[in-house]
C-alpha cells in the first residue's frame, strides 16, 4: 500500500509517466476525465500534455494502452495544439498499436489517425501510413491500408492524395500475405470509386487474375460521383449546407471534387516517360524525303509505333515535327498525310505541354490541309489538331486560326469553325477573355452569312459554344447586328453544347482559372490547392441580381452597384440605348414645324426668320423660356433643333442671337431625350461656330451636352470628321481643345482611337501652329489613358515634332487620368465610365497595340536567309543576322508567323562566337517588341533557349540574355514560361551562372504573379539542390527565391518535397523553409481583399472582374486601373455587397468605417527604442538593400502592425500605387494633428517611404517627396533630431532619388536634403552624400557633388568628413569624370571650398592630373570669390555636432543637443532652402553687417529668457521636473532642465552675433565663479571648450577681417572668453575633464591668437596677449597632464607637418612642452606614460631623426630628447615597461633611443644622477669636503663652457652662489680669458635681475624684443652633451671663436643690429621654458616690456641661457616668489574687470 499511496499523491502528468502500470492506468483515466471537462480548445491545460500523448499510444501494457488510446483520441479531437503531435503519435500508432491482437486497439488507432486528418493534418498522417507499408509485419501493413481506405472513403480524394498510394499498389498486390493482397484489392476498388478509369493504366501490369477480380468489383460500383461523408474542421459548416448546395449549384462539392480530381490524379502522371528520339530509324530523315511513297510510309510507320507510347520524354523534337509538318502540308499521297497527322497526334498526346512550342508551326498547315475531302484524312487531321490544341492555349494559336478563317475554301472554313467550337469547349470564362473572343466572333459572324450551309452551321455551333462558355453578357455585345433568326439559332446551338468541364453556363464565367477565390471557405480541403477553378460557389447568383434591379439593361458581371444606387450597365446597355435612339426617324420640316408649334408660342415661330435682329433675339428668349419649362417626355428635340436650324439657322450674323441659339441647343440636349438624329442636324453648325471668338464657348457647351446625350465616342467621331473636312484652322484647333477637355470629363471608354489618330496626324501636318499645338495637347490627354504605346503611331513624324510630342508625354508621365465627371447619370453607368468589367484599361492598352498595322514578314524569311544564319563562316552568319534585324526594324510591327526563323535563331544562341550570341539576343528583344503579345507561341521553342544562355560565362552575354528574357516576359506574361518542365529542366543544369541568374529572375517575377501553373512544383527539387550548391551566389539566390516559391506553392507542399532529400540535407532545407515561411510575402491579389475586408467572398468579384481578360499572366497590361476609382466607393459598396457575400456579417463593414476616424499612428511607449535595439542585436534585418526584398517589406509590415491603424496599413502595403497615394494623402492630413505618433513611428514611416522610392510610379514619388518636405519642416519645428538608425535607413535611399531624370523630383529631393540639415547634423549628412557620388548614375553624382558644395558653403569646412583632405580628394576625382555635368559640379564644389578656405584647397586636394588642375585653376579664376561670411554659418553647424557627441542627446526629443537657439534655426533655414539658397548666399557675402545687426535684434530677448532659467538653475537638479512633452526613455536624470539650459547657453557661445556670445559667456562665468554651482558644468567641458575655440576661430577669420565691426567689441569678447577660461582652469576637477582633441584645438586657438599681429595694434591688445599667456600656463598646469602632453605632442607634429604653419607657432608649442617637462617630476605619477610614449613613437615615426635634423630649427629634436631624457631620469629602467601600446616596439626608434639613454645615465656619477633626479637641487652639504665642492664647480664651469649647456651652467652657478654666498669661484675664473669672466658675470647679473623681477623678460608677451630663439643653446636639462669635451681642458681660443659665432647669431654686431626685424610675433606664443621666468613673464608689466632695446641687447644671449639654466637648480626661488605671483595675478584680474 505504501507504494500505492506514493503514486496516488503525484500530479496527473507524472502518473502518466510512472513506471508502475497501475499508476499509468490511473493517470490515463484521470487525463481522459480532464480532457472531457476542458471546454476551451485553446486552454493552456492542453499544452501540458503535448509531450505525453505519444506515450499514451505506445504504452507497453496492453490494458493501459487501451485507456491511453481513448484519452489520446479525446485529446486529438479537442485540443487546439494537437496538430503538433501528429508525426510522433501516428508513427507510434503504426508501430505499436496496429500490431496488437486486440481489435479494439486497432480500431482506436485508426480512429486517432482519422481524427488527425480531420484536424487538417492529412499529409503527415498519410506520410506515416505509407511508411508503415514498408514494415515487415503484415498486420501493420494491413492496418495501414485499411486506415488509408477508410480515410479515402470518408474524406474523399481531395484530402487523401491518391498518387502515392497508386504508386505502391502493384507492390501490395505482389505481397506474399493474403491479408495484404485482399486489403489492396479493397483499396483499389475504393480508389476506382473516386477516379474511375484513370486507375487502369498503372495497374495494367498486375497479375491477370487479380485484374479480372478487380474488373468484376469495379463493374458493381454505382456510377454516381462519390461524395465525402466526413469533413475537415475548416469545412464542417459545409455539411449543413450540402443539400442546399446540391440543389443550387449542381452537386457543388461532389462536382468540384470530381472535376478537380481528374487533372489531379492523371494517369499520365503515373506513367514512366519513354525516350523515342534515339530510337528513330537512322535513315528516317532521308527516307521521309524519299521519292517513293512506300519509303516515306515506312519512315512514318516507324514513328507511329514509337509515338504510341502514352508518355514521351522531353527532348528536341523540332526536326521530327518539321518533317511531319512537311508531309502533312506538301505530300501528295493523302494516306501519308493521314499517317503523319496520326504521328503528330501521338507526339502531342505523349508530350502534352512540352509539345506546345511546336504547335504554332503545325496548326496553320493542318488547318489549310482541311481542303482534303477524304473522311479518314479529315478525321486524322481533326484528331491531330485537337490533340495539339490541348498542348497550348487558344491565345497562342489564335493568330493562325484567325488567318485561316478568311480562306476561300468552304471546307477549310467549316473545319476551322468546328475546331474553334471544339476548342471553346475546353475554355472557361477566364481563358476566353473579351480580347480573344472579339476577333473570333468577328470572324465567325462572317461565316454565319456564308453561302455554304456547312460553313454557316459550323459557325453557329462555334458561337453557340462561346455563348455557353462565357455567358450571354460577354458575347452579346458582338452580336448586336445579328438578326433574330440567327440569334435564335446560336442560342439553340448553345443549349445543345456539352462543355468539357460539365458546368452550367455562366457559372464557369465567374471563376478564374487557377485562382482560389479569396474568402471562400467552401472549397473543402483544397484551400491551398490550385485547381479551385471548377468548384462552383453559390455567390454569383445574388451578385448578378443586385445590380440588375437597379440598372437599365443587363448588368455587368461581378461589379458592385455604384454608391448612388444606380447599377452599372455593361456595353450592352450602352449599345442598347444607342440603337433605340438611332431608330428615331428623320422628320420632314413640316412635321417638325407642327410639333414645334405645339410646344412653342406662336410669335416665337413667326419671328424665327425675322430680318430684325432684335425680334430674332426676343424670339430666342421666348424659345429658351419654353424649353426650360418643358417636360422631358414632351420635348420634341428634333423638331426644336430643326426650328433653330431654320433660316438664317447657323448663318446667323448677330452674335447675341447666335449665343442664345447655341445655349438653347445645350438646354435641349440636357433636358430632352436627344437622339443622334437631332445631333446630326446641329453638329455641323456647332463645329462651324466653335472657332468663333464670341460664340465659341457656347458652341463647346452645346457639344458637351450633346456628347452627354449621345455618348462621347459617337459625338467625338462626328465632330472630328466635320472639323477636318473644312478649312478653318481656328475651328480645327478649338475642336481638338474641346475634345481634350471632353475626354478628361467623360473618360476614354469606347473612343475609336484609330479614327482619332488619323485626324490627329492630319492636324500635326497642318501649317497653322495653333492646330498643331492643340493636336499635341490632345495627344497628351490620350496618353494618360492609352499609355506609352500611343507613341508608336507617331514614330515616323519629323524629329522636331516628335520631340514636342515626347515633351508633352513627359509632362503627363506619372499623372493618373482624372475620374470621369460626365456621361454617368444619363446612362446610369457605374461610378466610373472606365469600362466594362474593369477591362477598359486593357482595351486601351491592348487595343492600341491591336490597331497597329502588323506586317507579314514570313515571305522575307527565305530559305537562303535561314541557311545564311546557319552558315559555317561566322561573317556570313553575321550578315544573315543583320538582315533579320533589318527586316524587323523596317516592319516595326509584325505578325506572329515568322516561318523558319525561330529554329535558325535558336541555333545562334549557342554560337561559338559570343558577338553573334549577343546580336541574336538583341534581335530576339526586337522581335518581342515587334510581335507583341503574340510572341507567346514562341516561348517554348525560342524563349527557353534564351534562358539557357543565362549560363554563359561572360557577364555581358548573361546581362543581354536577362534583358531579352525580361523583354519577352513583358509581352507574354509569366504563365507560358512556368508551364511545362522546361524551366525545371534548365534549373536542373548544374551551371552556377545559369542557376543564380534564373533564380534571381524568378525571385523578381514570382512575387508579382497572382497565380502560377502547377508545374512550378517541378522546380522545387532543383531549388533545394541549389540551396546546397557549392557556389555561394547560387545558394544566396536560392534562399532569396525560396519565400516566393512558397508564396505560390504553400509551405506544406514545399516541406513535403523535402522527403526525397538526404536526412542531413532535409534538416537544413526544412530550417530554411521555416525561415522563409516567416518572410513569405502575401500574394499580390491579397491587398484587394484586405482593402475591403467586409466584402468577404465577394472581393474577387470586385477586384478581378470575372470576364476581365487578365488571363493568368499578371503582366498582361492590366494595371487594375479602375480599382482606385472603385475603391473610392468602397465604404458603401462594401456594405451593399456584404449582404450578398453571405458569409460575412455586415457589422464589420460598419466597424471599418468607424475605425478610420481614430488616430492613424498609435504611440507605443519605448517602441522605437525597442526596434533600434532589435536591429542592433540582429534580431531583425538591418534596413540595408539595393532593392527591397520581400522579407524587408514583410518585416516592416509586422513592425508597423502595432503602431499604424490597420486600414492605413492595408493602403500602405497595397499592390496598387493608387492606394499608396491615398495613404500618403491621409498621412499628410494627420501630420499636424498627430505629431507625437508621427515622431514615435518616424523610423517606420521613413522606411516605408524608402520602399516608395523603388516604385516606378511618378505620382507616388511626388506625393512621397511632398510629404517628406512637410514632415521635415514639422520635425525641425519640434526640434526633433533624427537618430542614427533613422538616418542610416533613410538618407542613402533618398540620395538615390537625387539622380532621377525628372527635374521636379530632383528639386524636391534637394529641398528635403536641405531641410534634413535642421534635424540631422550636416557633418553626418556629408558621408551619406559623399557615398552618393560613387553612383553609376551621372545625374546623381552631379547632384550629390552640388549638394556637398552647398553644405560646405552653408556650414564651412567642418562638415567635411572624415577629414577635409580626404573629402576633397574624393570630390576632386570627379573633375576627370566623363560626364560634363559631373565635372562641372565637382569644379563648382571645389570653388565653393576655395571661397571658404582660400588657397589651402590646393593642398587638401592633393595631386591632380595636369588637365584636371588646369580646369580647376581656370574655374577658380573665373568664378571664385573672396573667402567671406561662410564661417558665420559654419558655427551653426558645429555646436550641434559637438553637443550630440557629449551625450546620447541625439536620441532625445528636446534633449541637450536639440535646444538650439531659434536664431540657429533661422539662420539655418536661410541657408537651407534651395529656393532661396543662391540669393541668400550673395546677400550674406555682400551685406554681412546688415544681416548681423538683424540677427542681433532678433536675439536681444533670447538671453533674457535664458537668464530667467538661470536664477533657479539648481532646482531642477534636486527635483527633476518631467517635461510636458513625452520624451524617449534615454532622457535620464542627468539631462534635466539644467543640462539642457547649459547646452543651450553653450551653443550660444559659438554664435555669430557678438552680443549673444558675450551674454552666454557672462552667464557661464557666473556659474564657474560660484564653487557650489560650478559642478553643474561637469560633463559639458568639452562642449564648452569646442564652442569657445570655434568662437576664437570665428573672431580670427571673420570679425577681425570685418572693417565695420567695432574693435572694442572684439576685445570685450576676447576678455570674456579668456576670463571664462581662466575661471574654468582654476577649478581642477573641471579642467581635467577636457579631452586631448579638444585641448589640442584649444591650444591651437590660443597660440594663433597670441601670434595675431592685428591684436597687437589694438589699444588693449597687449593686455589680451598677457592674459592669454596666463591662461596658457593655467591650461598646462591644471588640465589632465596626460591629455595636455599628448595634445601638445600632436600639435607640434601637425605644426611641423603643415607647411603653411609659421615656425613661430611650432616654437611656442615647444616652449609649452618645455614647461610641461619641468612640471614632470611633480606630475609623473598621474601621467599615463604608455599613451605619451605612444604619441612620441608616432611622432618619431612621422619625423625620424634624420628628418628632424633637416629642420631649420634644432629645437624639435632637442625638445624631444629633453622630454625623453626627463622621463628616463624619473622612471629609470621601468620606462621600458611602458611601451605596451606600441604595436611593433622592436622596429620603434623610440625603444632604441630609450635604451641608449638608460645606458648613458648609468654611466653618470652617483651624486650627479642624484642631483639631477632631485630637479637639479644641489644637495651639497656645507660640511662636504672641499674636493667635492671643487668637483662640483668644475662641472658647472664645464657646462658654461660647453656650447649646449651654457645656460644651464649659469643658472646652476647662480643658485650655487646664492646658497653658499661665501663660496669662492675665483680659482675657476682666473684661468679663463677676460671675455669669459665678464660673460659669466653679466650672465649672473641678468639672472639676478630676472629672478627679482626687474629684468625684461624676453618671451613674456607677444611684444618682447628680438631674441633670436634659435640661439638658445640648450632648452632644458639636456645631459646628453655634458660629456662632449670628454674631460679635456678647453682652451680660451675655442670659447672666443664660439662667442663670435653666438654674437653673430644674436645680432650683437652693430652692423647687423638694426636690420633685424622685430621678433615680437616670433615669441608671442606661450612657449614657457622655465618655471620662475615664465611665471614672471606672464605677469610682467607693460612698462617693463617697453624698456629700451639697447639696454638689453647684449643680454639676449644670457637671459635666454638663464631661462633654461633654472631648470637644473632648486626650485626654492620659485617658491619664494609664489606670494608675489599671487598678488600680481589679482592685479591683472582687477585691471581686466
Amino acid at each position: 500500500m505504501g507504494d500505492d499511496s506514493e503514486w496516488l499523491k503525484l500530479p496527473v502528468d507524472q502518473k502518466c509517466e510512472h513506471k508502475l502500470w497501475k499508476a499509468r492506468l490511473n493517470g490515463y483515466e484521470e487525463s481522459l476525465k480532464i480532457f472531457q471537462k476542458i471546454r476551451d480548445e485553446k486552454s493552456p491545460e492542453w499544452s501540458k500534455f503535448l509531450g505525453l500523448i505519444k506515450k499514451f499510444v505506445t504504452d507497453s501494457n496492453a490494458v493501459v494502452q487501451l485507456k491511453g488510446l481513448e484519452a489520446a483520441l479525446v485529446y486529438v479531437e479537442n485540443a487546439h495544439v494537437a496538430g503538433k503531435t501528429t508525426g510522433e503519435v501516428v508513427s507510434g500508432v503504426v508501430s505499436k498499436v496496429f500490431n496488437q491482437p486486440k481489435a479494439k486497439a486497432k480500431e482506436l488507432g485508426i480512429e486517432i489517425c482519422l481524427m488527425y486528418i480531420e484536424i487538417e493534418k492529412g499529409e503527415t498522417v498519410q506520410e506515416e501510413l505509407l511508411k508503415g507499408l514498408d514494415n515487415k509485419n503484415p498486420k501493420i501493413i494491413v492496418a495501414c491500408i485499411e486506415t488509408l481506405r477508410k480515410a479515402l472513403s470518408e474524406f474523399g480524394s481531395k484530402i487523401i492524395l491518391l498518387k502515392p498510394i497508386i504508386k505502391v499498389l502493384p507492390k501490395l498486390f505482389e505481397s506474399r500475405d493474403k491479408g495484404v493482397r485482399d486489403e489492396a484489392k479493397l483499396i483499389a476498388v475504393e480508389i476506382y470509386r473516386w477516379i474511375r478509369d484513370v486507375l487502369r493504366p498503372p495497374l495494367q501490369n498486375i497479375n491477370s487474375v487479380q485484374l479480372k477480380e478487380l474488373e468484376e468489383e469495379w463493374v458493381k460500383l454505382p456510377t454516381g460521383a462519390p461524395k465525402p461523408t466526413r469533413f475537415l474542421r475548416s469545412q464542417q459548416e459545409l455539411q449543413a449546407k450540402l443539400e442546399q448546395q446540391q440543389s443550387a449549384g449542381g452537386d457543388a462539392e461532389g462536382g468540384g471534387d470530381d472535376g478537380d480530381e481528374v487533372p489531379q490524379i492523371d494517369a499520365y502522371e503515373l506513367l514512366e516517360a519513354v525516350e523515342i528520339l534515339s530510337k528513330l530509324p537512322k535513315d528516317f530523315y532521308d527516307k521521309i524525303e524519299a521519292k517513293k511513297w512506300q519509303e516515306r510510309k515506312e519512315a512514318l510507320e516507324a514513328v507511329e509505333v514509337l509515338v504510341k507510347n502514352p508518355k514521351l520524354e522531353a527532348g528536341d523534337y523540332a526536326d521530327l515535327v518539321k518533317a511531319l509538318k512537311k508531309v502533312v502540308g506538301k505530300d501528295t499521297n493523302v494516306m501519308l498525310v493521314a499517317l503523319a497527322a496520326k504521328c503528330l497526334t501521338g507526339l502531342a498526346v505523349g508530350l502534352r505541354k512540352k509539345f506546345g512550342q511546336y504547335a504554332g508551326h503545325v496548326v496553320p498547315t493542318i488547318l489549310e490541309k482541311f481542303k482534303e475531302k477524304k473522311p479518314q484524312v479529315v478525321q486524322a487531321l481533326q484528331e491531330a489538331i485537337d490533340a495539339i490544341f490541348l498542348t497550348t492555349t487558344l491565345q497562342n494559336i489564335s493568330e493562325d486560326v484567325l488567318a485561316v478563317m478568311d480562306n476561300k475554301n468552304p471546307t477549310i472554313k467549316q473545319q476551322t469553325s468546328l475546331f474553334i467550337a471544339r476548342s471553346f469547349r475546353h475554355c472557361t470564362a477566364s481563358t476566353l477573355p473579351k480580347s480573344l473572343l472579339k476577333p473570333f466572333c468577328a470572324g465567325l459572324l462572317k461565316h454565319i452569312n456564308d453561302s455554304a450551309p456547312e460553313v454557316r452551321d459550323a459557325a453557329f455551333e462555334a458561337l453557340g459554344t462561346a455563348l455557353k462558355v462565357v455567358g450571354e453578357k460577354a458575347v452579346n455585345p458582338f452580336l448586336v447586328d445579328v438578326d433574330k433568326l440567327k440569334l435564335d439559332r446560336i442560342k439553340e446551338c448553345s443549349e445543345k453544347v456539352e462543355l468539357v468541364h460539365g458546368k452550367k453556363a455562366g457559372l464557369a464565367a465567374e471563376k478564374k482559372e487557377f485562382k482560389p477565390v479569396p474568402g471562400r471557405t467552401a472549397s473543402s480541403g483544397a484551400a491551398g490547392d490550385k485547381d479551385t477553378k471548377d468548384i462552383s460557389v453559390p455567390k454569383p447568383g445574388p451578385l448578378k441580381k443586385a445590380p440588375a434591379t437597379k440598372a437599365g439593361g443587363p448588368p455587368k458581371k461581378g461589379k458592385p452597384s455604384a454608391p448612388g444606387g444606380a447599377g452599372s450597365t455593361g456595353n450592352k446597355s450602352k449599345k442598347g440605348l444607342e440603337t433605340k435612339e438611332i431608330v428615331e426617324p428623320e422628320l420632314s420640316i413640316e412635321v417638325c414645324e407642327e410639333k414645334a408649334s405645339a410646344v412653342l408660342p406662336a410669335t416665337c415661330i413667326q419671328l424665327l426668320d425675322s430680318s430684325n435682329w432684335k425680334e430674332r433675339l426676343a424670339c430666342m428668349e421666348e424659345f429658351q423660356k419654353a424649353v426650360e419649362l418643358m417636360d422631358r417626355t414632351e420635348m420634341p428635340c428634333q423638331a426644336l433643333v430643326r426650328m433653330l436650324a431654320k433660316k438664317p439657322g447657323w448663318k446667323e450674323t448677330n452674335f447675341q442671337v447666335m449665343q442664345m441659339k447655341l445655349h438653347i441647343v445645350a438646354l435641349i440636349a440636357q433636358k430632352g431625350n436627344f437622339s443622334k438624329t437631332s445631333a446630326q442636324i446641329v453638329l455641323d453648325g456647332l463645329v462651324d461656330k466653335i472657332g468663333d471668338v464670341k460664340c465659341g464657348n457656347n458652341a463647346k457647351e452645346a457639344m458637351t451636352a450633346i456628347a452627354e446625350a449621345c455618348m462621347l465616342p459617337w459625338t467625338a467621331e462626328q465632330v472630328m470628321s466635320m472639323a477636318f473636312s473644312q478649312k478653318n484652322p481656328k475651328n480645327q484647333s478649338e475642336t481638338l481643345n474641346w475634345l481634350s477637355n471632353a475626354i478628361k470629363e467623360f473618360g476614354f471608354s469606347g473612343l475609336n482611337v484609330k479614327a482619332f489618330i488619323s485626324n490627329v496626324k492630319t492636324a500635326l501636318a497642318a501649317t497653322n501652329p495653333a492646330v498643331r499645338t492643340s493636336a499635341i495637347t490632345l495627344l497628351g490627354v490620350m496618353y494618360l489613358y492609352v499609355g506609352p504605346s500611343l507613341r508608336m503611331f507617331f514614330e515616323d513624324e519629323k524629329p522636331a515634332l516628335l520631340s514636342q510630342i515626347d515633351a508633352e508625354f513627359e509632362k503627363m508621365q506619372g499623372q493618373s487620368p482624372p475620374a470621369p465627371t460626365r456621361g454617368i447619370s444619363k446612362h446610369s453607368t457605374s461610378g466610373t465610365d472606365e469600362g466594362e468589367d474593369g477591362d477598359e484599361p486593357d482595351d486601351g492598352g491592348n487595343d492600341v497595340v491591336d490597331l497597329l498595322p502588323r506586317t507579314e514578314i514570313s515571305d522575307k524569311i527565305t530559305s537562303e536567309l535561314v541557311s545564311k544564319i546557319g552558315d559555317k563562316n561566322w561573317k556570313i552568319r553575321k550578315e544573315g543576322l543583320d538582315e533579320v534585324a533589318g527586316i524587323i526594324n523596317e516592319a516595326k510591327f509584325i505578325q506572329p508567323n515568322i516561318g523558319e526563323l525561330p529554329t535558325a535563331l535558336k541555333g545562334r544562341l549557342n554560337d561559338s562566337n559570343k558577338i553573334l550570341v549577343q546580336q541574336t539576343l538583341t534581335i530576339l528583344q526586337q522581335l518581342a517588341v515587334a510581335m507583341g503579345p503574340n510572341i507567346k507561341q514562341h516561348v517554348k521553342n525560342l524563349g527557353i533557349p534564351i534562358i539557357t544562355v543565362l549560363g554563359d560565362s561572360k557577364n555581358n552575354v548573361r546581362a543581354a540574355a536577362l534583358a531579352t528574357v525580361n523583354a519577352w516576359a513583358e509581352q507574354t506574361g509569366m504563365k507560358e514560361w512556368l508551364e511545362g518542365e522546361d524551366l525545371s529542366e534548365e534549373l536542373k543544369r548544374e551551371n552556377p551562372f545559369l542557376r543564380q541568374e534564373l533564380l534571381g529572375w524568378l525571385a523578381e517575377k514570382l512575387p508579382t504573379l497572382r497565380s502560377t501553373p502547377t508545374d512550378l512544383i517541378l522546380c522545387v527539387p532543383h531549388l533545394y539542390s541549389c540551396l546546397e550548391d557549392r557556389n555561394g551566389d547560387v545558394r544566396k539566390k536560392a534562399q532569396d527565391a525560396l519565400p516566393f516559391f512558397m508564396m505560390h506553392l504553400g509551405y506544406e507542399k514545399m516541406a513535403k518535397a523535402t522527403g526525397k532529400l538526404k536526412p542531413t540535407s532535409k534538416d537544413q532545407v526544412l530550417a530554411m523553409l521555416e525561415k522563409a515561411k516567416a518572410n513569405m510575402p502575401a500574394k499580390p491579389a491579397a491587398p484587394a481583399k484586405a482593402t475591403s475586408k467586409p466584402m468577404g467572398g465577394s472581393a474577387p468579384a470586385k477586384f478581378q472582374p470575372a470576364s476581365a481578360p487578365v488571363e493568368d499572366s499578371v503582366s498582361s497590361t492590366v494595371e487594375l486601373k479602375p480599382d482606385p476609382k472603385k475603391a473610392k466607393a468602397l465604404g458603401v459598396s462594401s456594405k451593399a455587397k456584404s449582404a450578398q457575400g453571405k458569409k460575412v456579417p455586415s457589422k464589420t463593414s460598419l466597424k471599418e468605417d468607424e475605425d478610420k476616424s481614430g488616430p492613424i499612428f498609435i504611440v507605443v511607449p519605448n517602441g522605437k527604442e525597442q526596434r533600434i535595439k532589435d536591429e542592433k542585436g540582429l534580431k531583425v534585418l538591418k534596413w540595408n538593400f539595393t532593392t527591397p526584398r520581400d522579407e524587408y517589406i514583410e518585416q516592416l509590415k509586422t513592425q508597423m502592425s502595432s503602431c499604424v491603424a490597420k486600414w492605413l496599413q492595408d493602403e500602405m502595403f497595397h499592390s496598387d500605387f493608387q492606394h499608396h497615394n491615398k495613404a500618403l494623402a491621409v498621412m499628410v492630413d494627420h501630420l499636424e494633428s498627430e505629431k507625437e505618433g508621427v515622431i514615435g513611428c518616424l523610423d517606420l514611416i521613413l522606411k516605408w517611404l524608402t520602399l516608395r522610392f523603388f516604385d516606378t510610379n511618378t505620382s507616388v514619388l511626388m506625393k512621397a517627396l511632398e510629404y517628406l518636405k512637410l514632415l521635415f519642416t514639422l520635425l525641425s519645428e519640434e526640434e526633433y533630431h533624427l537618430t542614427e538608425n533613422e538616418a542610416s535607413s533613410f538618407i542613402p535611399y533618398l540620395i538615390l532619388k537625387v539622380g532621377e531624370p525628372k527635374d521636379v523630383i530632383r528639386k524636391d529631393v534637394r529641398a528635403i536634403l536641405n531641410r534634413m540639415c535642421l534635424v540631422y547634423p550636416a557633418s553626418k549628412m556629408f558621408p551619406f552624400i559623399m557615398e552618393g557620388t560613387k553612383s553609376k548614375n551621372s545625374k546623381q553624382r552631379a547632384e550629390c557633388l552640388e549638394e556637398l558644395g552647398c553644405l560646405v558653403e552653408s556650414y564651412g569646412m567642418n562638415v567635411c568628413q572624415p577629414t577635409p583632405g580626404k573629402a576633397l580628394k574624393e570630390i576632386a576625382i570627379h573633375i576627370g569624370d566623363r560626364d560634363n555635368t559631373v565635372r562641372n559640379a565637382a569644379l563648382n564644389t571645389i570653388v565653393t571650398v576655395y571661397n571658404v578656405h582660400g588657397d589651402q584647397v590646393f593642398k587638401l586636394i592633393g595631386t591632380l592630373s595636369e588637365k584636371d588642375m588646369s580646369m580647376l585653376e581656370e574655374r577658380i579664376k573665373r568664378s571664385a570669390k573672396r573667402p567671406s561670411a561662410a564661417p558665420i554659418k559654419q558655427i551653426e553647424e558645429k555646436p550641434q555636432r559637438t553637443q550630440s557627441i557629449s551625450s546620447n542627446a541625439n536620441m532625445l526629443r528636446k534633449g541637450p543637443a536639440e535646444d538650439m537657439s531659434s536664431k540657429l534655426n533661422q539662420a539655418r533655414s536661410m541657408s537651407g532652402h534651395p529656393e532661396a539658397a543662391q540669393m541668400v548666399r550673395r546677400e550674406f557675402q555682400l551685406d554681412l553687417d546688415e544681416i548681423e545687426n538683424d540677427n542681433g535684434t532678433v536675439q536681444c530677448e533670447m538671453p533674457e529668457l535664458v537668464q530667467h532659467k538661470l536664477d533657479d538653475i539648481f532646482e531642477p537638479v534636486l527635483i527633476p521636473e518631467p517635461k510636458i512633452r513625452a520624451v524617449s526613455p534615454h532622457f535620464d536624470d542627468m539631462h534635466s532642465n539644467t543640462a539642457s539650459t547649459i547646452n543651450f547657453i553653450i551653443s550660444q557661445v559659438a554664435s555669430g552675433d557678438i552680443n549673444t556670445s558675450i551674454q552666454a559667456l557672462t552667464q557661464i562665468d557666473e556659474v564657474l565663479r560660484q564653487e557650489d554651482k560650478a559642478e553643474a558644468m561637469s560633463g559639458h567641458i568639452d562642449q564648452f571648450l569646442i564652442a569657445t575655440f570655434m568662437q576664437l576661430r570665428l573672431i580670427y577669420n571673420t570679425h577681425m577681417a570685418d572693417e565695420k565691426l567695432e574693435k572694442d567689441e572684439i576685445i570685450k569678447l576676447y576678455s570674456c572668453i579668456i576670463g571664462n577660461m581662466i575661471s574654468l582652469f582654476q577649478i581642477e576637477s573641471l579642467a581635467r575633464e577636457a579631452s586631448t582633441g579638444v585641448l589640442k584645438d584649444l591650444m591651437h586657438g590660443l597660440i594663433t591668437l597670441m601670434l595675431d599681429s592685428r591684436i597687437e595694434d589694438l589699444e588693449e591688445g597687449q593686455q589680451v596677449i598677457r592674459s592669454v599667456n596666463l591662461l596658457v600656463v593655467k591650461v598646462l598646469e591644471k588640465s589632465d597632464q596626460t591629455n595636455i602632453l599628448s595634445a601638445l605632442l600632436v600639435l607640434l607634429q601637425d605644426s611641423l607637418l603643415a607647411t603653411a604653419s609659421s615656425p613661430k607657432f611650432s616654437e611656442l608649442v615647444m616652449k609649452c612642452l618645455w614647461r610641461m617637462v619641468r612640471l614632470l617630476p611633480d606630475t609623473i605619477n598621474s601621467i599615463n606614460l604608455d599613451r605619451i610614449l605612444l604619441d612620441i613613437h608616432i611622432f618619431m615615426k612621422v619625423f625620424p631623426k634624420e628628418k628632424l635634423k633637416q629642420c631649420k630649427s634644432e629645437f624639435p629634436i632637442r625638445t624631444l630628447k629633453t622630454l625623453l631624457h626627463t622621463l628616463c631620469k624619473l622612471k629609470g629602467p621601468k620606462i621600458l615597461d611602458h611601451l605596451t601600446m606600441i604595436d611593433n616596439k622592436n622596429e620603434s626608434e623610440l625603444e632604441a633611443h630609450l635604451c641608449r639613454m638608460m645606458k648613458h645615465s648609468m654611466d653618470q656619477s652617483g651624486s650627479k644622477s642624484d642631483k639631477e633626479t632631485e630637479k637639479g637641487a644641489s644637495r651639497i652639504d656645507e660640511k662636504s669636503s672641499k674636493a667635492k665642492v671643487n668637483d662640483f664647480l668644475a662641472e658647472i664651469f664645464k657646462k658654461i663652457g660647453s656650447k649646449e649647456n651654457t645656460k644651464e651652467g649659469l643658472a646652476e652657478l647662480y643658485e650655487y652662489k646664492k646658497k653658499y654666498s661665501d663660496a669662492d669661484i675665483e680659482p675657476f675664473l682666473k684661468n679663463s680669458s677676460q671675455f669669459f669672466q665678464s660673460y659669466v658675470e653679466r650672465g649672473l647679473r641678468v639672472i639676478e635681475m630676472e629672478r627679482e623681477g626687474k629684468g625684461r623678460i624676453p618671451s613674456s608677451t607677444g611684444i618682447s624684443s628680438q631674441v633670436e630663439v634659435t640661439c638658445v643653446p640648450a632648452p632644458t636639462s639636456t645631459v646628453s652633451s655634458i660629456a662632449n669635451t670628454n674631460g679635456e681642458e678647453v682652451g680660451p681660443s675655442v670659447y672666443l671663436e664660439r662667442l663670435k659665432i653666438l654674437r653673430q647669431r644674436c645680432g650683437l654686431d652693430n652692423t647687423k643690429q638694426e636690420d633685424r626685424p622685430p621678433l615680437t610675433s616670433l615669441l608671442s606664443k606661450p612657449a614657457v621654458p622655465t618655471v620662475a621666468s615664465s611665471t614672471d613673464m606672464l605677469h610682467s608689466k607693460l612698462s617693463q616690456l617697453r624698456e629700451s632695446r639697447e639696454q638689453h641687447q647684449h643680454s639676449d644671449l644670457d637671459s635666454n641661457q638663464s631661462h633654461s639654466s633654472g631648470n637644473m637648480t632648486t626650485s626654492s626661488s620659485s617658491t619664494a616668489n609664489i606670494d608675489d605671483l599671487k598678488k600680481r595675478l589679482e592685479r591683472i584680474k582687477s585691471s581686466r574687470k
